[in-house]
């Protein structure tokens, strides 16, 4: 007897380790017998086991743990063709968690998070595809509110860059006001989306755009527009600056040419005041002393003409010009 109680025991024990499952704290258990999952007593809903100790059958029952915490869903942006015929890429995430984990178990073939994903994003694609297509580039880069597209070149500046190359894409400048619907895509697709993933036991938390960009091949012809655009701004700019040079020129050349004027008039006005006064100095020395004023300007005309040896002065030596010279003596007053 003694033998056979060690046996027992451990068989024991093993077959109690056996039937003992522990699930984790943010995830799910559900129990597996014979390929069927384990539902609750008189309903068709499958027994969740919460976090804590629980049991099952040993060897019979398989224990799947499943998380019920909220994933994302974070994969490439695809390729959207919008009303106007006109390709945009779109990259997205999708919040989602567990709702029913029976349904989800049999509809993803065990519970494998790759095959939801993918069953999950078909569904998100094909909403989005759909609400794309019946909207214009313009309404889906806006917002909720309302924006008017820039008309000046102060405003280009002052948007995105998402607004600015829709304003180059589109080629013209409208007038009237452009109402976003980004917001109500984003909501539209959620909406939709919760409603086709409750086949996957899936409830999608939320929906968000993250990015919104052109193709590669129609990018550079939009950045050269733009550039274009950019350009004819700044010719604007530097005609304006030329023009404005000018008229500061102009104005500064007639400042100076009034200016000069006006100190020349003063300078002649000056120069006739002092003529004027040396003529009198002049007239009231001839006046004192006639012979003598006359002897200066003699000894003047002498200094100037013989200034230079080079010069040659071919004159009557009686002439008047040199009776100082011939007569050294000037008569007494």
């Amino acid at each position: 007897m003694r033998k056979l109680i060690i046996p027992v025991v451990v068989i024991f024990i093993a077959l109690l380790l056996m039937s003992m499952f522990v699930v984790k704290e943010g995830e799910r258990g559900i129990v597996v017998r014979f390929g069927r999952i384990l539902k609750d007593n008189n309903t068709e809903v499958a027994r969740i086991y919460e976090p804590g100790l629980h049991f099952k059958v040993p060897v019979f029952d398989r224990v799947h743990d499943l998380d019920a915490r909220i994933q994302t869903m974070d994969d490439q942006a695809d390729r959207f063709l919008t009303a106007e015929k006109k390709d945009v890429i779109i990259d997205t995430y999708v919040k989602w968690r567990i709702k029913d984990f029976g349904k989800y178990y049999l509809a993803t073939g065990g519970g494998n998070t790759s095959t939801a994903e993918s069953l999950l994003k078909r569904k998100v694609v094909d909403s989005l595809r759909a609400e794309i297509g019946a909207k214009e580039i313009k309404q889906i880069v806006s917002g909720e509110d309302s924006i008017s597209t820039p008309t000046t070149s102060s405003d280009i500046a002052q948007t995105k860059a998402a607004k600015a190359a829709l304003a180059v894409i589109e080629g013209v400048v409208p007038v009237k006001k452009v109402e976003g619907q980004r917001d109500q895509i984003m909501a539209d697709v959620l909406e939709e989306t919760r409603e086709s993933a409750k086949d996957l036991g899936i409830e999608v938390v939320d929906f968000r755009i993250k990015k919104i960009n052109l193709p590669d091949e129609i990018s550079e012809s939009i950045y050269r527009r733009m550039r274009a655009e950019r350009e004819s701004v700044a010719r604007s700019y530097r005609s304006q600056g030329r023009q404005r040079a000018e008229e500061l020129r102009a104005r500064s050349e007639l400042e100076v040419a009034t200016v000069l004027a006006n100190a020349k008039r003063k300078a002649q006005v000056v120069r006739g005041d002092a003529d004027a006064k040396a003529a009198e100095i002049y007239a009231k020395a001839y006046n004192q002393d006639p012979e003598f004023y006359s002897f200066w300007r003699s000894l003047k005309a002498y200094e100037t003409s013989f200034n230079s040896k080079n010069d040659i002065l071919v004159i009557d030596p009686n002439n008047e010009f040199f009776k100082y010279m011939n007569h050294s003596e000037l008569p007494a007053k």
